[in-house]
């Protein structure tokens, strides 16, 4: 991986691409600027507007598969942000926020949001480094297993 690469080409190298940005399923929109902030909605993981997996992180969905669906919800979250500002204006990756319905007595939580923090990481090198949260819950929308919304600051 070439150090000095944008973004997209570090996408590229890894084999990834930007999926189409979903079409929101509420009153909201999918990722606003607020000065130099990009806040990215709730990403769940979508493929061609339908989910991909539906379930609980220790009960028919495993942590692995988990952080694989983390992964590409990050990927959702940088396409949203690329819908508004263009991933090259990332300056870093400021707040991850990552949910993840759980299992009675499953705690693999930040595991499960390593899939997106690795991304990040990977694609941004020192500016994906991030404040982050790995939270449990009994239920996500559309039944999704993970959540991922983000915050990034940008340039002007």
């Amino acid at each position: 991986m070439s150090p000095t690469a944008g973004p997209r080409t570090r996408l590229n190298e890894f084999g990834l691409e930007l999926p189409e940005v979903s079409p929101p399923k509420g009153a909201y929109i999918p990722a606003l600027r607020s000065g130099s902030h990009v806040y990215v909605s709730g990403q769940v993981p979508m493929e061609n507007g339908e989910l991909v997996a539906t379930g609980k992180v220790g009960a028919g969905i495993t942590p692995e598969y988990a952080k694989e669906l983390s992964r590409r919800c990050a990927l959702a979250a940088l396409a949203a942000v690329d819908s508004v500002v263009g991933l090259d204006s990332v300056l870093r990756v400021v707040k991850v926020t990552g949910f993840v319905a759980s299992a009675p007595g499953f705690t693999g939580q930040p595991g499960v949001v390593d899939g997106a923090s690795d991304l990040f990481l990977a694609v941004f090198g020192d500016a994906g480094r991030h404040a982050r949260s790995a939270v449990g819950v009994a239920e996500l929308p559309l039944g999704s297993p993970v959540e991922i919304e983000i915050v990034v600051e940008v340039t002007d």
